[in-house]
């Protein structure tokens, strides 16, 4: 009698066949961390694999190789942020611009908690353009122009109400305060300190704000 192969049954596919694996997730979660601390260049797959206790072999099963790996990394972390942003910019029970001092309040809380040894992933990732792979400045740019966006929406909605000066231009507004947010990024963990954020902040909104 001919056997027949034992069907799948219906339904979600197993945990490991959709890509969940708690082993994934942890190498996702290490690699976010390693590299908002110390950058692609600067981080090796042995690290990653020491930090989870897991062998090389599994990191291979997932993820092809490093590059492979660090553009999902950025795929993560986008998804993350954007995450955030809407939780904070999009708060109707706060006025616009108290969303926007929301997010440099809760990004200075997010600093202090790591000691100011962690930064922004796709910022720490722009300043190393030149060794990473070219595939990856395409996405970093999307990341940026998202956020942009999102930022953008919050400052027009202050527009509507008045918080903001007359004839503002709020996409230009929403790109200059992450091309400086992202450089005071940098200078608070350099200097381990919140100051450089707080400064950053005061400035733009002292230039934009009724």
């Amino acid at each position: 009698m001919q056997q027949t192969s034992k069907k799948r049954p219906r339904g979600r596919p197993p945990k490991e066949a959709a890509g969940f694996s708690e082993t994934r997730e942890a190498l996702l979660s290490a690699g976010v961390a390693a590299l908002t601390e110390k950058g692609f260049s600067a981080t090796g797959i042995d690290e990653i694999l020491r930090r989870v206790n897991v062998p090389k072999g599994s990191f291979y099963h997932y993820f092809k190789n490093k590059e492979a790996f660090g553009a999902e990394l950025i795929e993560r972390y986008a998804q993350y942020f954007s995450s955030k942003l809407d939780r904070i910019l999009l708060n109707k029970d706060r006025s616009p611009m108290e969303r926007m001092d929301d997010f440099v309040e809760d990004a200075i809380i997010g600093m202090q908690r790591y000691d100011f040894t962690r930064g922004c992933l796709v910022g720490n990732l722009g300043q190393e353009m030149g060794v990473l792979p070219p595939a990856y400045r395409s996405l970093l740019v999307e990341v940026f122009h998202d956020w942009q966006m999102r930022t953008a929406a919050c400052l027009k909605e202050a527009s509507n109400i008045g918080q903001l000066k007359h004839d503002i231009d709020c996409d230009a507004a929403a790109e200059y305060f992450w091309i400086g947010w992202e450089g005071a990024v940098l200078r608070a963990k350099l200097e381990q300190s919140e100051k450089p954020l707080r400064q950053f902040a005061k400035g733009f909104f002292a230039g934009y704000v009724n």
